[in-house]
């Protein structure tokens, strides 16, 4: 689920957009306090807040990596499950045969077996991306007192969201397997336990030799360990105490950025008037307009004050949008997406047919 958009300046801009204006305005109180009321002793020494600020980068820069950590190895779990996906497919084309049976299939019936793997395959995969969409209590938009579904059915479309689990598996495997597989909990574990009881009554049936029979079902442990892998990402989120410390933090930062530098700007206000104070042409209207400003450099401070709160808030933005790589955001792993391109892979490969296309994804449908 991921819309491949390297966001343009303009794009983050407009994602930040709201906490923009609140910067700006939590830097003109204090510059109003300052220059226009004369409450010159409202200011914070520089520097013990360039410490705080030094302290708060390191923090950002901790969870930002964590957080790219975790997408990243979401990511390389799921290009396993590509991999893998192909290994499987292969082992079903070539290994089921007829070297070891006493009565031999017809080439029908063989490709009916070989088809009924690969379709159970695809089926654990849509079972998997379904339970990888669900919410847990510490994701994203669930702060915001929305479940996900909500959220992005106002913002954005999720395919999970569109069609139930039940009829996007159905098609894959018949109706005493989905009855068997929705009576339990985990949907993608019993699918691989069906696939394993499977094999081993085609290796009974002579269809799948022994060694043959235990590549097989290693690559069966491949796909256990790999959807382990995807929960362990899922279900334990960065640790809490970790996020909400940092969050307070930068706010402490943001919070005082404004008072810290105002003194830094009166100060360049008055190195300017010192300047000016040598001039000769003390009278002429160019001089009249740059003493103003120096005297009141200090409303300067107000956008660079903004500029830095927007740096320290945006980069603990991106570390908290990223670090839960399945929810189902914009910048997620695009699972959707890779389980059709697996499907459209592994079918092909035994010649398949009506084989589905290649999803199309329009601006507010996200993978």
């Amino acid at each position: 689920m991921y819309t491949r958009r390297i966001f343009p300046v303009m794009g983050i801009l407009k994602w930040t957009r709201r906490h923009i204006f609140l910067f700006i305005f939590l830097a003109l109180i204090p510059v109003l306090l300052f220059d226009v009321l004369g409450l010159k002793w409202l200011h914070v020494p520089w520097l013990p807040l360039g410490v705080l600020g030094t302290a708060v980068a390191f923090i950002v820069s901790f969870k930002n990596n964590a957080s790219y950590d975790r997408l990243w190895e979401a990511r390389k779990i799921w290009g396993g499950i590509v991999n893998a996906s192909r290994s499987w497919t292969i082992m079903v084309k070539d290994f089921i045969n007829n070297n070891h049976t006493l009565e031999d299939r017809t080439e029908d019936e063989m490709y009916s077996i070989k088809r009924e793997l690969v379709h159970r395959h695809i089926a654990w995969l849509t079972a998997l991306r379904y339970q990888l969409r669900e919410d847990k209590p510490w994701e994203m938009h669930l702060k915001a007192g929305k479940s996900n579904k909500e959220f992005r059915a106002s913002k954005y479309r999720v395919c999970e969201d569109v069609e139930d689990l039940d009829g996007a598996i159905k098609p894959y495997i018949s109706e005493a397997e989905y009855k068997e597989v929705f009576a339990k909990g985990n949907q993608a574990s019993q699918l691989l336990g069906i696939q394993s009881r499977r094999l081993k009554e085609l290796m009974n049936q002579g269809l799948i030799e022994d060694f043959r029979h235990m590549e097989m079902t290693n690559m069966l442990v491949e796909f256990y360990s790999l959807q382990g892998k995807s929960e362990r990402i899922k279900n334990f989120p960065y640790p809490r105490q970790f996020a909400t410390l940092n969050y307070l933090f930068v706010w402490i930062f943001i919070l005082l950025i404004p008072y810290g530098i105002m003194e830094e700007f009166e100060s360049f206000g008055d190195k300017i008037l010192g300047l000016l104070s040598r001039h000769e042409e003390r009278d002429s209207l160019m001089h009249v307009a740059q003493e103003t400003i120096a005297r009141h450099f200090v409303w300067f401070s107000v956008p660079f004050s903004a500029l830095i709160s927007w740096v320290f808030h945006t980069m603990e933005s991106i570390g908290e949008n990223t670090e839960n790589p399945f929810e189902g955001g914009p910048n997620d792993v695009p699972i959707t997406d890779l389980s059709r391109g697996i499907e459209i892979d592994i079918r092909q490969l035994i010649d398949d047919t009506n084989i589905p296309d290649p999803y199309v994804w329009p601006n507010n449908i996200v993978m």
